[in-house]
């Protein structure tokens, strides 16, 4: 237990506020509850979160000692590093987000520090909606990944109960995720679907497609749609029936018909006269479709969001 004295310089402050201002590592709901549990007392009795201080009153914490800790080199930087997030939607349980191709989601051998998942723990640390200091404590999560050269919408969970519905809706195929990518030549047919048998190589870090069953090999579909064709390029709009690794990338590759700027499964003459550092793929619409009770999530069911713009699509096919 901690005790304070209201000084003169702090009387008529609201209870809540003052909390927030003298324990800063302590995540705003959480200074709620303790509120409401009593576990925060003016002059010895529970107060309400609104009540204004008066000098002289005293403050007894019964709070947790970690929350009263000085700054740490950890914390610290989680309260100066500068997110940068493009939010297309947020609320007490998800956020949903636009993902720049050139970024990891994850810290990896080659990025520790400007990950997706950095930058969205570090906003809602400074949000005090979520701290690391807490025991046990969960910590934001992404429900779904995007190659680091893929842009796209990426969801992630500020609670554990929303990680766990979303996983769930996500296994049972209750959301939709529908991709625009550029490819070279013409689909025959225009739209169609692309199935075939996906094995991957995890040290190439790459998969293969083959037309029948293989040991270790996973079913792959793939619904695709011709939006527009120029200049020998096709626009098209993929449907993910399964979700493998590089399923797109490789599947169209295997028809004959890479993307535009993979230098993995595409072909070195492909890239002549285009200067494109990232294949052509973008995740650009992110339906949810429950056909089961969403829980926590519930309110999300039917709703549809669309990244308006992606780069390829405004360079290549300009309206005219």
């Amino acid at each position: 237990m901690r005790e304070f004295v209201i000084g003169v310089n702090d009387a008529g402050q609201r209870l809540d506020r003052w909390l927030d201002k003298t324990l800063p590592l302590l995540p705003a709901p959480l200074a709620q509850k303790y509120i409401r549990l009593k576990r925060v007392k003016v002059n010895g009795k529970g107060a309400k979160r609104d009540v204004r201080l008066q000098k002289g009153d005293v403050l007894q914490l019964y709070i947790n000692d970690e929350f009263f800790d000085r700054p740490t080199p950890e914390n610290a930087f989680l309260s100066v590093f500068k997110p940068q997030l493009d939010i297309l939607y947020e609320d007490e349980q998800i956020m949903l987000l636009n993902k720049r191709p050139g970024m990891v989601v994850h810290p990896d051998d080659r990025e520790r520090v400007n990950t997706l998942i950095t930058h969205i723990q570090a906003y809602l640390y400074q949000k005090k909606e979520w701290s690391p200091y807490l025991e046990h404590s969960f910590a934001p999560a992404l429900c779904n990944r995007i190659d680091r050269n893929t842009g796209g919408i990426v969801i992630a969970a500020k609670t554990a109960e929303a990680l766990r519905v979303m996983n769930q809706k996500i296994r049972d195929r209750e959301l939709r995720k529908l991709y625009l990518c550029v490819a070279y030549g013409v689909m025959e047919p225009r739209n169609g679907q692309l199935k075939g048998y996906i094995l991957k190589d995890e040290d190439k870090a790459r998969v293969k497609v083959y037309g029948h069953p293989v040991p270790g090999g996973k079913t792959a579909v793939t619904q695709y749609r011709t939006l527009e064709v120029r200049g020998g390029l096709s626009l098209v709009e993929c449907d993910l029936i399964t979700g493998r690794t590089h399923q797109i990338r490789a599947q169209f590759a295997a028809a004959g018909h890479p993307l535009l700027g993979d230098g993995k499964y595409g072909r070195e003459r492909n890239g002549k006269g285009f200067d494109r550092k990232f294949q052509a793929l973008y995740s650009y619409k992110l339906r949810f479709a429950f056909t089961t009770d969403g829980g926590c999530l519930e309110h999300l069911n039917g709703r549809e969001w669309t990244v308006e713009e992606v780069d390829f699509v405004d360079e290549y096919f300009p309206e005219e």
